[in-house]
């Protein structure tokens, strides 16, 4: 993708992001056989649900038909929030991983696994996790020590410490589990009846 389309692109795409109260992660545009793809990627603190990117999939596209930002040549226009796997390269893509795990290439060398505790300007608060029984540290990282970092994806996370110490009741997780059931098929039968 050319600067000057590139440019045209976020010149068109941010005020539309912004009035969401979303961040404009990602402009890109590929060739996809004899069409182009152009891929938005937006975010926000409290996530993206899929109802808002097809709003926004629905402004974009008027708002590109509107223009000649992309040209006379077909495209096919995907509006999304960005994967686990992003790279963490802005300060807010860490503000958003607070308590996730997240894997660190260091500028001097060498990697590190550790929780984000906190972000602020200049770094980052970490926890980095105990081996063989010790007790997790502190560390303290500042941006310009990170070559690049991903959030590490974790299947097995332990509770904390508070909610494992608290009694258990069977029956009042069937309780909630019943619930969350009921809650489901309540949702599922009002989007049929929207449909």
């Amino acid at each position: 993708m050319s600067t000057t389309q590139s440019e045209r692109l976020r010149g068109l795409l941010e005020p539309l992001v912004a009035a969401r109260d979303l961040d404009l992660e990602e402009v890109e545009v590929t060739p996809a056989g004899k069409r182009r793809v152009l891929r938005i990627v937006v975010d926000s603190d409290a996530g993206v649900q899929l109802d808002e990117c097809a709003e926004l999939s629905r402004e974009v596209s008027q708002a590109l038909d509107e223009s000649d930002a992309m040209g006379g040549a077909p495209y096919t226009l995907e509006v999304t929030s960005p994967g686990a796997d992003r790279p963490l390269t802005e300060r807010r893509h860490y503000r958003r991983a607070t308590g996730r795990l997240i894997k660190a290439q260091l500028v001097e060398g060498g990697e590190l696994v550790a929780r984000v505790i906190s972000v602020d300007d200049e770094g980052v608060d970490l926890e980095v996790p105990g081996v063989k029984g010790r007790k997790p540290t502190a560390r303290r990282l500042a941006f310009a020590e990170i070559a690049k970092a991903r959030v590490e994806i974790e299947f097995n996370r332990k509770p904390a410490a508070a909610s494992a110490s608290a009694p258990v009741d069977a029956d009042a997780d069937e309780d909630l589990d019943d619930d969350a059931d009921q809650a489901a098929a309540g949702e599922n039968d009002e989007s049929k009846e929207e449909a």
